[in-house]
C-alpha cells in the first residue's frame, strides 16, 4: 500500500506470518518480523510515518533487507 511519506513510500503486511515489508523513498526495502497487527494498523493511522517507523519498529523487531 502506497502511503504518504517524506520517508516511506509502501507498507506492506503478511498478517498470517506477522510479516511487516516496508520500502523506503530510496527504493531500500525490508522485512520486519513478528510485528504485530496492531502495531501495523497504528503505523498505517499514523501522522508521521517516519516517526512512528523511528520509535515503534525500527531497532523493535528483527528484520532483513530485500
Amino acid at each position: 500500500m502506497q502511503v504518504q511519506s517524506e520517508a516511506i513510500s509502501d507498507i506492506s503486511y503478511d498478517a498470517q506470518r506477522s510479516k511487516l515489508f516496508v520500502t523506503f523513498d530510496d527504493g531500500d526495502a525490508y522485512i520486519y518480523v513478528g510485528v504485530p497487527g496492531d502495531v501495523h494498523r497504528s503505523f498505517i493511522d499514523a501522522d508521521s510515518k517516519g516517526r512512528f517507523f523511528a520509535f515503534e519498529i525500527r531497532d523493535r523487531y528483527p528484520y532483513n533487507r530485500i
